[in-house]
């Protein structure tokens, strides 16, 4: 922090006004985030698929499927057939990988390529959710992938996520996918085989309630996984929960039979006359709220902590600016999402244009947990440490106090805005937009029932119950996130809920959880040959999600054209344990830069704060804590993190990656 120089010789420097304020600030969020730290941590949530009542267990079914048209068709898939590349997951990722391997030209053969994935159709997370209000908080410009291949022109700043679906059979139309895909299916495991150097992959296809599920076992010499962050519904454990009487689901499920309307026309009749209550202040039900508000007859909205809600600014696509300022040459998509990204990790230049121009862009203290090229490997020492989480602080205070001020400004009632208030980085928990929601408490049948970080405590058969108040309720809607990708230590089996084996049977979530994360680029593991992952712990990252899938399926795809350029069509891809070390380590080195996730308030990004419970345990084990080091992230943001991976593909030699051909 800045402190003044003009202190007598022999005295302590003099703290600045400013000093004092973040210093003020600091202990603030400090405070806030402790208040919000549970005993039960992680275990507060369960899945929805592993919740011991099967009323919940139940809301984890697919509500969109047409299964009766499904089972019409012939399999796309057939017991004990060989494919060349099994992609599990049929979101944007797993389109990208498809894309990407028939442009390069590796798919030739019908069985080169299948889908497999636990939805009725392409789409992934816009598969699943389908709220009313849903739309991507990214710039569709920027979010929405091969809009340059496909000629396609988003219709609004911000797509819907009918759009965002749509989009996604779009390109499965244009690369002819359609045929390649086995929906309702669960992988339940993957094994490598030593013998026949193929994955055994284990899948179970649910054929809807009036046929049985059929057990396949299907073999594959590349298995790509590309289960996306938002993959596994969570439900609080709520004493009492599975006593309401009233109709319950969860977002990420949404019930149109109960609250009547549809995806494409949310008009919620059927909330007419009800008390509805929705759990959880996130980034859903900053877009569900003002919906629910606008048809129930009493909303309840059960907080635990408060969004930091910015503006939205959405509007249609003009296409004269289309034409002449956004696709306006070969290359634009990629130029805008670079542009955007150099905003977010503090990196953009003196005079340059701001393409995006929205919220984030406004965020440069996002840095924080994407990182910077504009600063170097902050050094692992308390006092670095604290220069680097206080110079964020700095750089984000402004803008923090702005979204506050917006809450004063537009929230009539005084104790309410004040309770709407988020005290907590902008890089804690995911920045949130709208220019609906903090209005929605001006209406008098919204009322926010602030749990001051505790959450719900009970539940019974009419309602739910906060600090000896019950709150009587005809309707439950859990609006209460996903899964942390954290969990397993970030491996990429326990975050897409499959069971990985390896050579010897090594299993992949014990490699990770003995070992700590270890890979190359963040794409593959040694032991588990022609195994690719989309890249979380050890690569860069960016806000906008898709990016870092590009990023992903365009280096696996090098890999793989260099491979059996190498090797022929038969190749064995491996990473060398010299080679994961070596990137582990460079990791690691980077690991005191999210020294600013630590103090965060208990949720998705701080592991439901567990990193800041370690610290205040002092876990000072030198092996954990490198362990848990080489879980984090390449620190100089996305752009960085692309010219490594491309200066490493330009030198050619596939160094630490063994490629061998597959005996006959």
């Amino acid at each position: 922090m800045m402190v003044n120089s003009d202190a007598p010789n022999g005295t302590h420097p003099v703290p600045s006004p400013e000093d004092l304020k973040l210093l003020e600030l600091s202990q603030k969020y400090t405070a806030e985030a402790i208040k919000r730290l549970r005993p039960d941590g992680l275990d507060q949530f369960v899945p929805l698929k592993k919740a011991e009542s099967e009323r919940f267990r139940a809301l984890a079914e697919d509500p969109w499927v047409d299964h009766a048209a499904l089972n019409a068709k012939e399999s796309p898939v057939a017991e004990g057939t060989t494919y060349k590349f099994l992609i599990l997951g049929a979101g944007y990722g797993g389109l990208l990988y498809a894309v990407r391997l028939i442009e390069a030209g590796l798919v030739t053969g019908p069985n080169d390529l299948r889908f497999v994935d636990a939805a009725g159709g392409f789409g992934g997370t816009w598969w699943w959710n389908r709220y009313p209000g849903l739309h991507c908080d990214v710039e569709s410009y920027t979010y929405m992938p091969l809009l340059e291949e496909t000629g396609y022109v988003p219709t609004h700043k911000y797509a819907s996520g009918t759009e965002l679906r749509e989009h996604a059979d779009r390109i499965a139309t244009q690369w002819n996918l359609h045929d390649k895909a086995l929906f309702r299916a669960d992988v339940k495991a993957v094994r490598w085989d030593d013998e026949s150097q193929l994955w055994k992959v284990e899948v179970t296809e649910g054929r809807g309630p009036s046929a049985p599920s059929r057990e396949l076992k299907l073999q594959a010499q590349y298995v790509l996984l590309a289960s996306g962050v938002l993959t596994n519904p969570q439900v609080p454990k709520i004493p009492g929960l599975d006593s309401f009487s009233g109709p319950i689901f969860h977002t990420a499920r949404w019930d149109y039979t109960i609250t009547g309307g549809t995806p494409e026309d949310p008009t919620l009749t059927g909330l007419e006359g009800k008390r509805v209550g929705i759990i959880g202040t996130g980034a859903t039900a900053i877009q569900v709220v003002p919906k629910l508000a606008k048809y129930a007859k009493e909303l309840y909205v059960f907080q635990r902590t408060p969004s930091a809600v910015s503006w939205r600014g959405q509007r249609p696509t003009d296409p004269v600016e289309w034409k002449t300022k956004i696709a306006y040459k070969k290359g634009w998509q990629r130029e805008r999402c670079l542009n955007y990204d150099s905003y977010l990790t503090d990196a953009a230049e003196e005079g340059q244009k701001n393409l995006v121009a929205d919220g984030w862009t406004e965020m440069p203290a996002y840095s924080g947990v994407l990182g910077s090229p504009r600063y170097p490997i902050v050094e692992p020492t308390p006092e670095k440490i604290a220069e680097h989480v206080g110079r964020l602080y700095k750089l984000d205070m402004a803008r923090s106090e702005r979204v506050r001020a917006r809450t004063e400004e537009i929230v009539k009632d005084p104790e309410t805005a004040n309770k709407l208030k988020a005290w907590y980085p902008c890089w804690c928990k995911r920045p949130t937009f709208s220019d609906e929601y903090l209005q929605s408490f001006n209406q008098p049948n919204v009322h926010l029932v602030d749990t001051d970080g505790k959450g719900v405590d009970a539940a019974n058969q009419s309602g739910l119950a906060v600090a000896g108040k019950e709150y009587p309720l005809d309707i439950l809607i859990l609006s209460t996130g996903y899964v942390t990708p954290a969990i397993g230590g970030g491996s990429p089996a326990a975050r897409t809920g499959i069971e990985v084996y390896g050579r010897g049977g090594r299993s992949l979530d014990d490699k990770w959880r003995n070992h700590g994360a270890a890979t190359l680029h963040g794409i593959c593991t040694s032991g588990f040959p022609n195994l690719f992952f989309m890249p979380l712990s050890q690569s860069g990252q960016s806000a906008n999600n898709v990016l870092t899938l590009e990023v992903g399926t365009e280096h696996t795809v090098h890999f793989l054209a260099q491979a059996e350029a190498r090797a022929g069509p038969g190749a064995i891809v491996e990473v060398t344990s010299p080679a994961e070390e070596a990137w582990s380590f460079e990791i690691a080195k980077q690991a005191a830069w999210h020294a600013t996730v630590v103090g965060c308030t208990p949720g998705y990004i701080s592991n439901e704060g567990e990193f800041l419970r370690e610290q205040q345990q002092q876990v000072q084990d030198p092996a954990a804590q490198f362990k848990k080091a080489r879980q984090g992230n390449w620190t100089r943001g996305i752009a960085s993190f692309m010219k490594v991976l491309q200066e490493y593909r330009d030198e050619g030699s596939l160094q630490g990656v063994e490629v061998t051909a597959r005996a006959a």
